[in-house]
């Protein structure tokens, strides 16, 4: 693939080293900055032929096969709508958009255009997350009850982001949509996110965005989804995921604690990870930042759908139906209730009932739990089907 990058900056970076590095048959062939130096440095230091602060020049080449968006929010819809005009396949960062509305118009446009559209949703694609999302389709953990997902940092690298027209929110914008992302990818992304409530305040920064959240999701076949976000912890970059179902439990560590541990008085002043705060004391490194980030498998996935004329796995749907839960909470945090997932446009399943939970003992009683005691004894729990008594049996 030919790649127009549109960003130079910290996440357009973190793209260029696994496109390039990854497939080893990809390359950059044009790049956007919004500054002339920026794009002029990106292209020295990745080998890039053409390097342009005008957004269109960038896309508008015959040898860019796919333009990748690495942009500050407000810049998304704007760039989108050219790749359109210019039919060319387009990827994106996440959050795909600022809010819904902006979402399904960018969704619509490369829809009516007919051009290839890939979300960029990285940590959906991380090796462990991966394993972890195989097992639960497997049916390892049963019906999925609960998932929760955790982002916190001190708080993002650019300008952009602390201001709110531009990135359009603050944490929950910007790290809740990985975790919604995550969240419904275990419970099912055909299953319907139905309402939302939130609590999300500003307690560090001084900013007009919220610095801090945390809510529930409830989705119609009745398992609930849960975020913690923060731009105000204090320690590094903790990515944590944590998936119940009724047959098993997966924890996922995915950042914090690596499995890899180092003491050092900070003399080298080397880069150890992103969000790193300190580079002295004991600290947890990464091995492969690029590849346990998930941006390898993320451009593999949609490199390889790109030539096979196929949708990858992560679409600007996905990114629309993000934007819309993201919506709910918004609104909840102001009202302090629950408030509905509008979603203008679904395309899974309707009308899903709550899976039923009672489990048969036998002709006349449910099985409430069964266990061996410290003393070697058996007890059996029951509730009676007609009367709702509740029994046991010790054998």
């Amino acid at each position: 693939m030919n790649i127009a990058m549109l960003g130079s900056g910290f996440i357009g970076r973190f793209y260029a080293e696994s496109i390039q590095g990854y497939r080893s048959k990809d390359k950059i062939v044009s790049v956007y900055s919004r500054k002339e130096e920026t794009a002029t440095k990106f292209a020295t230091d990745y080998n890039v032929g053409f390097a342009t602060d005008n957004l269109e020049a960038a896309i508008d080449r015959t040898d860019v096969d796919v333009v990748c968006i690495a942009l500050p929010n407000n810049m998304h819809e704007e760039a989108v709508l050219l790749c359109c005009k210019h039919k060319k396949s387009v990827i994106t960062t996440k959050p795909l958009a600022r809010t819904a509305e902006e979402a399904k118009r960018m969704l619509l446009a490369v829809e009516k255009a007919g051009i290839f559209n890939g979300y960029l949703e990285d940590l959906v694609y991380t090796p462990k997350f991966l394993k972890a999302h195989e097992s639960v389709k497997n049916g390892a953990l049963g019906r999925i009850l609960w998932a929760k997902s955790r982002e916190t940092h001190p708080g993002p690298h650019s300008d952009w982001f602390w201001d709110i027209e531009q990135a359009g929110g603050g944490c929950i914008l910007d790290l809740g949509c990985h975790c919604v992302e995550i969240t419904r990818s275990y419970i099912g992304k055909d299953i319907l996110p139905v309402e939302a409530m939130c609590w999300a305040d500003t307690q560090v920064k001084p900013i007009d965005a919220e610095d801090h959240a945390i809510a529930l999701i409830k989705y119609e076949n009745g398992a609930i989804s849960q975020f913690e976000v923060s731009w105000t912890f204090r320690g590094g970059l903790d990515l944590r995921d944590e998936v119940m179902g009724t047959e098993g439990t997966i924890w996922i560590n995915s950042f914090l604690r690596t499995g890899f541990e180092m003491f050092t008085t900070g003399k080298s002043g080397d880069y150890l990870a992103e969000k790193a705060e300190s580079n002295s004391g004991w600290l947890f490194p990464v091995g492969d930042e690029v590849n346990e980030l998930g941006y390898n498998h993320m451009f593999m996935d949609m490199f390889a759908a790109l030539e096979k004329g196929q949708q990858p796995k992560e679409t600007f749907y996905d990114g629309y139906v993000v934007n819309a839960v993201l919506d709910a909470c918004y609104k909840s945090a102001k009202t302090k209730l629950w408030e509905p997932v509008k979603l203008d446009i679904w395309r899974g399943r309707t009308g899903v009932s709550k899976d039923s939970h009672l489990q048969e003992y036998d002709a006349d009683h449910y099985l409430v739990k069964e266990e061996v005691t410290h003393y070697g004894a058996k007890k059996i729990i029951l509730k009676n089907k007609t009367t709702g008594k509740l029994s046991q049996i010790t054998q």
